[in-house]
């Protein structure tokens, strides 16, 4: 195998600093499973919505399959443009409340999965990552007018345990996600994954819920606050469409009535927490208490601890060493 740590490209001096060791990392990789658009839409809304710098760029032309996922590019009048180049990325971001965490994000990679891997566990080895989380989704047969259920997995029992109605043992396609999860574990990383039951015939619609539901249990396991309004509110107006549609066909009703009664029957004395964030009723906290939640969870870390949550970008004098000289314990590409 290839030195795995030439897949990449560190981008940003920031890696080189003591801000961004010891942090949570979260991820979601788009490909072939992933139904509803989860990843994506989770990608877009943290990096629209939170203060995020760049720090380290996969080579695309390296893992990506061109001619399998053909990426797009604009036709304008009499020349093209605006050519959409695939990414994979990790980033740094600050949560709400100023929190900064790492988010690996982008393209599932076709080719060099093993070479991959190695790649991000050793980042996750040296930038100390405290837990790893991921989300990803399945289509399923279940009822949009039902919340949304989550199957979680990893080596967290703390974080994973009461989630899961549907604990199956079968054999499957393994994704680049799943993979990780297991080669983490193995390297002894602290990772949990939720994937979530999308209705099978919503999985290639764009499906606000889906994200929402996911950062959700990313916000719980990794004690941070991540914006989702934009994501509910355009998950209303999707259901009031789809309830139009289903009004409007007999064939329609009657399959989501079936799978409301095989949801309801299959649910009839399970009642896992919908997530990490609930309390006894089902219902999720306000932000006045996640709020009070976080600074009660703030109160507890130590002054290192507490110096890490700043994400100041290093003065430009700074080079890649250690006071002492020593290149430290930095990825390099």
């Amino acid at each position: 195998m290839q030195e795995p740590s030439t897949l990449y490209e560190v981008v940003s001096d920031l890696v080189h600093t003591p801000q961004i060791r010891g942090l949570n990392l979260i991820m979601g990789l788009t490909g072939a499973a992933e139904a509803g658009q989860a990843a994506d839409q989770i990608r877009t809304e943290l990096l629209d919505r939170l203060e995020h710098e760049l720090v380290i760029e996969f080579d695309a032309d390296a893992l990506y399959d061109y001619r399998d996922r053909r990426p797009v590019i604009s036709f304008d009048g009499d020349h093209f443009a605006d050519y959409e180049q695939p990414r994979l990325q990790l980033h740094v971001l600050k949560d709400e409340i100023g929190q900064p965490f790492l988010m690996l994000s982008g393209f599932e990679p076709d080719y060099q999965w093993e070479r991959f891997a190695s790649a991000v566990v050793g980042l996750v080895q040296q930038l100390d990552v405290r837990l790893v989380s991921w989300v990803h989704s399945l289509p399923l047969p279940v009822p949009h007018t039902r919340p949304l259920a989550v199957t979680a997995h990893g080596n967290r029992p703390d974080l994973i345990d009461g989630i899961s109605a549907w604990k199956p043992t079968a054999r499957m396609s393994a994704t680049v996600g799943q993979l990780l999860e297991v080669r983490l574990a193995e390297a002894g990383k602290d990772v949990v994954g939720f994937a979530v039951h999308v209705p099978h015939y919503l999985a290639e619609a764009r499906f606000p819920q889906v994200a929402v539901t996911g950062l959700e249990h990313l916000s719980a396991a990794a004690s941070l606050m991540l914006p989702s309004d934009r994501l509910r509110e355009a998950g209303r107006e999707l259901e009031k469409s789809i309830d139009e549609q289903v009004a409007a066909s007999e064939d329609v009703r009657e399959l989501v009535h079936g799978l409301q009664r095989q949801y309801d029957e299959y649910r009839q004395g399970q009642e896992p927490r919908r997530s990490l964030l609930a309390g006894p009723d089902g219902e999720l906290p306000d932000a006045d208490e996640l709020g009070a939640a976080v600074e009660a969870y703030l109160a507890t870390m130590d002054g290192d601890e507490k110096d890490q949550l700043t994400l100041d970008t290093p003065p430009a004098e700074s080079d890649e060493h250690d006071d002492d000289g020593s290149d430290g314990d930095a990825p390099q590409h």
